[in-house]
């Protein structure tokens, strides 16, 4: 196999690091154990520029190329975006109505389809303008029928993934600009 270039990543499969190469974790190293490194990505990634500089972090992350396509973002080298769990609020979704239909006749079947059922269920979310299960006196629709609903809690966010390495070459060829 050719030596890999100075600061290349690639994917490996196995659990462990090769000889030369670090996981892509956004560990901290020492720039005067791995100054020509250094050289090639700075404190992109982290680190103070004076003892130490970040290598990138790719868990959990997905890579794209950095600067500007047709009708997309800019994005700038070591850019981090995104989120793994996201909570939607009630501004975020579309305008929308939720029609409440009622009447004060009486229920007038046990099977409902296209009438109001004869009996209603107060443990349900479907209430009466007029009447109650027994029917005597008016009642609200139940609260569940109106309230808002998902309670604010994230929800995961992530595209299906496989789970490898990264690995970045702390040895080889230092690479050469064109």
């Amino acid at each position: 196999m050719a030596q890999p270039f100075l600061g290349e990543i690639k994917l490996f499969a196995g659990n462990f690091q090769i000889r030369g190469w670090a996981f892509c974790n956004g560990q901290l190293l020492s720039i005067a154990n791995n100054d020509a490194l250094y050289t090639l990505l700075g404190t992109t990634y982290g680190g103070d520029g004076i003892n130490t500089f970040g290598l990138p972090n790719l868990q959990s992350r997905v890579m794209v190329h950095q600067g500007t396509g047709a009708g997309l973002t800019t994005r700038v080298m070591g850019e981090v975006a995104g989120a793994e769990n996201v909570s939607v609020s009630t501004a975020q979704l579309p305008a929308h109505t939720h029609t409440v239909i009622a009447t004060t006749a009486n229920g007038t079947t046990t099977s409902p389809a296209n009438a109001l059922p004869a009996a209603p269920s107060l443990s349900t979310s479907f209430g009466y303008l007029s009447g109650t299960a027994t029917g005597t006196t008016d009642a609200a629709p139940a609260p569940t029928a109106i309230a808002s609903a998902g309670n604010s809690q994230p929800h995961n966010n992530i595209m299906p993934v496989l789970a490898l390495n990264y690995l970045i070459a702390l040895e080889g060829v230092y690479p050469q600009q064109n």
